[in-house]
């Protein structure tokens, strides 16, 4: 989850309370305006974005104090979805109301959709990869490979602060490696810490042995049909193109699962997409999350790339739009009833257990995606390198720099290959 922001001081040392907070009257152009300039600076990652919103509309121009400012950006930790996105909404909607919201969320989102939007299509274009790019690719993968290993102790240090936490998401990571759809994993694992919280450890231990227990038959089912399988598999017909609506379901599926940060999306569109519809391979999903990594967006932004190349124009629109919707929808329907809702202690404790799961299913896919990447000692020594630097370098361009750096390396040392 982002990490909370300090309070700022104002020049006459008192933070102003809610009465004094005012939200200048703004045209609704100006308010699509407005953020529509966030999303052409949204670089950085998601603290960056936040600490730039906050800048200009609370500690400038006061349109809601600093105390209120982090009681939202809580609510939004909590909630599913990037919370820079979820935040501009808020504020749009403070401004000019629903249509504001809309406005100002649409303006944010815009820049990085049309940019992922044309370099999909570049992608498709030159056939998947020209020559050129395969020489880039080769060193952004082991570079985003990289980026997603660090995003798993990023999103996992702070949430994962406890032995039953651990167990949840070590539960998790089994069923994901077995199979086990996320739906059903996931609920469990935050019942089970639900029960742990109130004292019933046996029935916490008993809810994750059936999990386990659900991973193993999943695995038993697994190897009875490559068993009896006959077909061979480079025989097999291509996968059919997903439908728009299967594209929709999707996003808005992965929309409502992102506990913790737009890294969280990456496991549930990689099932959809590679494991289960086919119709993308991990190596093109790799060139998609380093393609969004290098533009100004949130990272969620790559499910543009992953529609596009299932269903073309359309597809990647109705990806887009489902795994934005929740991030609209919560705050724009339901913000103040979410907010007292999020308050009781029994909800959060569920939605602590549950992105213990998700950090389960991350850490999972981080490796499967490793493994494709890191093929040969040069990709090893990229990642490898990428992953230190990500550690001893905490700029909000590191993310951008290693893929750069990756991709330039990739270039040089297929070039002098």
């Amino acid at each position: 989850m982002a990490d909370k922001l300090t309070e700022p001081i104002t020049l006459s040392g008192i933070i102003p309370s809610d009465a004094e907070a005012y939200v200048p009257h703004q045209s609704y152009g100006a308010v699509f305006w407005r953020f529509l300039r966030f999303g052409l600076m949204a670089w950085g990652g998601p603290i960056a974005q936040i600490a730039m919103i906050r800048r200009e509309l609370v500690d400038e121009e006061r349109w809601i104090t600093p105390a209120r400012f982090n009681r939202v950006l809580s609510l939004y930790q909590v909630l599913p979805g990037p919370e820079a996105h979820e935040l501009c909404v808020y504020f749009g909607m403070r401004a000019r109301g629903r249509l504001g919201g809309f406005l100002a969320g649409l303006g944010f989102m815009l820049p990085g959709f049309v940019l992922m939007f044309l370099l999909s299509w570049l992608y498709v274009a030159q056939g998947g990869r020209s020559a050129l790019l395969a020489t880039i690719f080769y060193g952004t993968q082991p570079a985003i490979a990289a980026v997603v290993i660090r995003a798993v102790h990023r999103i996992g240090q702070p949430v994962l602060h406890d032995g039953w936490l651990w167990a949840g998401a070590a539960t998790a990571a089994v069923a994901a490696i077995a199979g086990t759809p996320f739906l059903i994993t996931l609920p469990l694992v935050g019942l089970s810490y639900v029960a742990a919280r109130q004292g019933r450890r046996a029935v916490a231990v008993f809810i994750l042995a059936v999990v386990v227990g659900i991973a193993a038959l999943h695995l038993l089912q697994r190897g009875a049909v490559e068993v009896t399988a006959v077909e061979v598999v480079s025989g097999a017909p291509p996968p059919a193109e997903p439908s728009l609506l299967e594209l929709f379901v999707s996003g808005l599926r992965s929309g409502l699962l992102t506990f913790g940060g737009a890294y969280t999306v990456i496991p549930f569109l990689q099932h959809d997409a590679v494991v289960r519809g086919g119709w993308i391979t991990t190596e093109q999903f790799l060139d998609g999350l380093a393609l969004s990594g290098i533009l100004p967006a949130p990272l969620i932004i790559f499910a543009t790339f992953v529609g596009y190349l299932g269903a073309g124009a359309l597809g990647a629109i109705a990806l887009t739009f489902g795994i934005f919707l929740p991030a609209f929808a919560f705050t724009l329907v339901a913000h103040d009833r979410l907010e007292r809702l999020i308050a009781r202690s029994g909800l959060h404790t569920f939605l602590t257990g549950v992105t213990a799961g998700v950090v389960g299913l991350i850490a999972v896919t981080a490796a499967t995606l490793a493994r494709v990447a890191v093929g040969d000692v040069v990709t090893l020594g990229i990642a490898l390198g990428s992953l230190v630097l990500l550690y001893l370098w905490h700029s909000k361009l590191g993310v951008l720099v290693v893929l750069l750096g990756g991709g330039v390396a990739g270039w040089l040392l297929r070039s002098l290959a």
